[in-house]
């Protein structure tokens, strides 16, 4: 099977994730599973290599994959788009994730997020970041975040990418979009150079190990605008998993440092929708005030999601309540709404009208736009 037809495919169809496994045709991941593409045959090993070899354009890229059996890169075709790929080994042979992403930068207006986060994106200096499970969006919301700040303001903006995805053009920001293996060994390093490389923003694919937290903490707090993610499931997993990544001894300046530098924390998890065309995101918003930052400070981090249920006025809101303002909007069916939710028991109460103070009076998803 000719790859060209494959990723060609999955682009018209709007599929996010193909999965090419020997002995399987290939899967398109379709509402959250993943699924086989019509009428086609099953992937031959043969077809496999082929395919990796045309993926792996460059002796870096080949030299990776051979000594650790793994490669992540960058693919693109003019009349196809670009992909992440993900070639790896499984059981002796080889194996394909790919990516699919857009052509576009996203805008703002049609990702179903909330207001909050494009007034987050117009921030100047400090740290945002954006977690979440693989596959749940947060690429596409830092990209519209960068495209945000490149049509609003003549701003410096370095990424550090692995691989580079959303190909970013300047408007009115100049962009430098740097990509680990090719351009530099590591987050780590690329960040320690980035700060003098003259940025006013710095976008980190992701914050993997402490060197560079603590190199992006000080870069916010020496008056960047610092945006990364994180594979945490909500607020404050979020905030522990920065804080206890350092030793005991440096905790509680940590925690001061972060308090002072956080300006909100936007955790996702995309729902299917309920008229079975997509998905939506759920959204748990955290904006930095004065209540926050006494709790991250005072090692309060537990008790985060009952200052961003009562923070509405800042723009906050928990899972439980944007999974019932998607309800409330008809966009997602109640069952997902349950499987979802921290907490099935209040929003049960919520949706039937029995508790509705607990999540606030949360308007629907169309009013908030």
């Amino acid at each position: 099977m000719q790859l060209e037809r494959i990723l060609q495919e999955a682009v018209e169809l709007g599929i996010s994730d193909v999965l090419l496994k020997d002995g399987n045709p290939p899967l398109f991941r379709v509402r959250g599973e993943f699924v086989p593409m019509e009428d086609a045959e099953p992937l031959t090993q043969q077809e496999l290599q082929a395919a990796l070899t045309r993926f792996l354009v460059d002796d870096a890229q080949r030299m990776r994959f051979l000594t650790e059996r793994c490669a992540d890169l960058a693919f693109g075709e003019p009349d196809l788009g670009r992909f992440r790929i993900n070639a790896y080994r499984q059981r002796g042979k080889v194996a394909i994730a790919v990516r699919v992403i857009p052509a576009t930068i996203p805008e703002f207006s049609g990702l179903n997020l909330p207001p909050i986060v494009e007034r987050l994106a117009s921030e100047r200096r400090g740290m945002i970041l954006v977690t979440g499970p693989t596959g749940s969006g947060k690429t596409t919301t830092l990209a519209a975040i960068i495209g945000h700040i490149n049509r609003e303001s003549a701003r410096h903006i370095i990424t550090i990418e692995d691989p580079i995805e959303y190909v970013h053009q300047d408007e009115r920001a100049v962009i430098c979009q740097r990509e680990i293996g090719a351009d530099v060994d590591s987050f780590a390093a690329a960040l320690r150079v980035a700060l003098r490389q003259i940025p006013d923003v710095i976008m980190l694919g992701e914050m993997r190990d402490p060197e560079t937290i603590e190199t992006a903490l000080q870069a916010a707090e020496t008056g960047h605008l610092v945006l990364s993610t994180l594979h945490t499931i909500d607020v404050p997993e979020t905030i522990s998993r920065i804080v206890s990544s350092f030793p005991e001894y440096k905790r509680d300046q940590v925690r001061v440092v972060l308090a002072n530098v956080i300006k909100g924390v936007v955790c996702q998890r995309l729902v299917p929708t309920a008229s079975g065309t997509g998905m939506v995101p759920a959204v748990e918003v955290m904006v930095s005030s004065a209540r926050v930052r006494e709790y991250i400070e005072a090692d309060r981090i537990r008790d985060l999601h009952q200052v961003i249920e009562q923070g509405q006025a800042y723009g906050m809101q928990t899972f439980d309540q944007s999974l019932l303002s998607l309800l409330q909007a008809n966009l997602i069916a109640y069952e997902e709404a349950l499987q979802h939710c921290s907490s099935p028991t209040d929003l049960e109460r919520a949706a039937s009208g029995l508790d509705t103070a607990k999540f606030g009076t949360l308007s629907s998803l169309d009013e908030q736009r």
